[in-house]
């Protein structure tokens, strides 16, 4: 399982490493474009909150920790999903990828 973290201001979103690898792919294509966008999802079951929803800015610190040493292979198909769907949208909710 590896980590997320956005801004240092919560604890690191845990994601697993072969969505943590698509994901890196596609928030650093957005980013890189310098186009913002929300990014939601489920809190651990420790947290009581709902859902969360961040903005994701190419100025706002951003950490992606994995945690094998090996990058996972990578899904083509599954990053253009990701990413029709976040155009779609505006926003990336991770709960619903794959």
């Amino acid at each position: 399982m590896g980590t997320l973290e956005y801004n240092s201001s919560r604890p690191p979103i845990e994601v697993d490493d072969a969505t943590l690898a698509h994901l890196k792919i596609v928030i650093g294509t957005k980013l890189r474009r310098h186009e913002s966008f929300m990014m939601t999802w489920l809190p651990e079951e420790k947290n009581p909150a709902g859902r969360l929803t961040i903005w994701m800015h190419p100025a706002i610190p951003l950490i992606l920790a994995f945690d094998g040493s090996r990058m996972p292979e990578i899904d083509t198909k599954r990053i253009e999903r990701m990413m029709e769907n976040l155009n779609a949208r505006g926003e990336l909710v991770l709960d619903q990828l794959g």
